[in-house]
């Protein structure tokens, strides 16, 4: 049997025009396409998908939100159902860019509801954060009382200022995260798209001998000064935090560095001395690199 190319072909042709009006964001083309798609083949597979789209561009911007709960369920609908149709028809990175003006709506919904750890998620800084607005989520964050000494926040303010600026403006409020959250600071660097980010954390993986969980990380930044002790000014700039032992051995590397530089050997071996008992583990990774 000979197939007619034409009419084999007719439902590419109406899944294309869907896409087509969903990529150039046209509500009522995608709307229409969409019924023409659904009347003649409504069993195709990809229909579902680009009928949830078509609606998310036709929804309304909605008002302000009145607390955290409806913003929550709002966020529920984009992330369970708008959110993976999108991914299935665009893919990945497009599929991410195609939601980024959703995000953005909810974001500005949310503008007004204040720090809920309960309902991190629904602050607006996460939300520009997704939204790809690094700008609008460091002043979100900004607003919120204290925000360096809580971990959402201030996780916030590094990727923000990551976006934004680059590493180089984040390394001390990424040893400020250490100390304070080492799971979401672990979070944090595995979302990061940064090279020697992900080196480093690799490394200290394989070469920092703690207690073999997740709370070890607080040590990174002071184990970083043993691989990279350049960075010594930037890690510098971190606050004074809970004076931790992870803060102080992050402390005591950068006395030591200083100390190596002024050619101070009595109270470079004091030093030394004290970082050994402090943590072993970062001792031996300091003097490997001695």
């Amino acid at each position: 049997m000979q197939l007619d190319i034409f009419e084999h072909s007719r439902d590419v042709m109406l899944r294309n025009d869907v896409l087509q009006a969903l990529q150039q964001r046209d509500a009522i083309a995608a709307r229409g396409a969409a019924q023409c798609l659904a009347q003649e083949f409504p069993n195709d597979g990809a229909l579902a998908d680009l009928q949830t789209l078509a609606a998310a561009l036709e929804a309304p911007p909605g008002t302000a939100f009145a607390q955290h709960g409806d913003a929550a369920s709002a966020i529920r609908g984009l992330r369970d159902d708008i959110e993976p149709a999108c991914l299935r028809l665009f893919g990945g990175a497009d599929g991410a860019t195609w939601c980024r003006p959703l995000w953005r709506r909810l974001a500005e919904r949310a503008a007004a509801l204040g720090f809920d750890p309960g309902h991190e998620h629904s602050h607006a800084a996460a939300l520009w954060l997704l939204a790809g607005q690094a700008a609008a989520a460091a002043d979100a964050v900004a607003r919120i009382e204290s925000w360096r000494r809580v971990p959402a926040p201030l996780a916030w303010m590094c990727e923000a200022r990551w976006q934004r600026d680059g590493l180089d403006v984040c390394w001390g409020l990424l040893a400020e995260l250490a100390w304070l959250a080492p799971a979401r600071f672990d979070a944090l660097v595995q979302r990061l798209p940064d090279p020697l980010l992900q080196r480093l954390r690799r490394q200290f993986d394989q070469g920092f001998e703690g207690s073999g969980d997740i709370s070890d990380l607080a040590w990174w930044p002071a184990w970083v000064l043993t691989d990279k002790p350049a960075l010594a000014p930037l890690l510098g700039q971190a606050q004074p935090g809970l004076n931790t032992p992870p803060e102080r051995g992050m402390r005591a590397l950068l006395d030591l560095l200083h100390l190596e530089r002024q050619g101070r050997q009595r109270e470079l071996v004091e030093q030394r001395r004290r970082l050994r008992d402090l943590q072993p583990a970062l001792f031996s990774a300091y003097m490997a690199t001695r």
